[in-house]
């Protein structure tokens, strides 16, 4: 497992941050900083290089270590990780509202500590993964109303959770008017693009519009006289 290249403590007894940054540096893991209190990490945290926080519960000052992460998690993506001698069940719950990526009681061995920092961000990595898939996908995806969405992706329409089976010449006008969405799509260009260079007659793409309406009555196309069709997403 990937351990995280760079940490910062903020832990109030300075022999635990020493004996923290002494196993540290045996495993290549660069300590940024250490702080004892809150507002001295709110301060500069966001200049220093950091792949995860080592978080004391009970720090210097008037906000504890629960109350500096939540403050600290509304504007970093970091993943942090406790470091506690306390495990009474109040504490367990109020941490557990953070959904931390790791516990770490004291008194901890070496072992021990660097077994939590290398599950801890292998979770890390893996929701970070995910979330970037699903951005991915979100940006593919394209909500036309409650019902009907379309992936530009995989040019691919659904009516909720299932796909719509269409022909080539449906998919290719659902396309391009996904592509265009809310604005009018001219007659030559539909044509053009559906059709390319072969004969066609007058009236094939009224009839090609019309096979998709009686495919789908409430799919949202509109018409435009003598100008072209719009998909209406709403």
């Amino acid at each position: 497992m990937v351990l995280p290249q760079s940490v910062v403590i903020v832990e109030d007894e300075v022999i635990t941050q020493r004996y923290m940054q002494d196993i540290f540096a045996q495993h290549d893991i660069t300590v940024s900083a250490c702080f004892d209190n809150a507002k001295d990490t709110l301060a500069h945290i966001k200049y220093l290089k950091c792949d995860m926080i080592l978080m004391d519960i009970n720090i210097k000052g008037p906000v504890d270590g629960i109350q500096l992460s939540k403050q600290l998690l509304a504007q970093h993506n970091v993943p942090i990780v406790f470091i506690t001698a306390h495990n009474d069940d109040a504490t367990v719950e109020e941490l557990l509202e953070l959904a931390p990526y790791g516990l770490v009681g004291k008194p901890f061995s070496s072992k021990e500590l660097i077994i939590a920092l290398k599950i801890a961000y292998k979770r890390y990595q893996t929701h970070t993964q995910i979330q970037h898939s699903t951005s991915q996908a979100d940006a593919f995806m394209l909500q036309i109303d409650k019902k009907y969405r379309y992936n530009k992706d995989k040019s691919e329409l659904f009516a909720y959770n299932d796909v719509v089976k269409l022909n080539q010449k449906q998919t290719m006008l659902i396309q391009i008017l996904s592509e265009n969405a809310s604005h009018i799509v001219h007659y030559d260009i539909i044509i053009n693009k559906v059709w390319g260079s072969e004969p066609i007659a007058d009236s094939a793409l009224r009839t090609l519009v019309y096979s998709v309406r009686k495919l789908l009555p409430d799919f949202p196309i509109v018409s435009h006289s003598k100008m072209g069709y719009t998909l209406d997403c709403k």
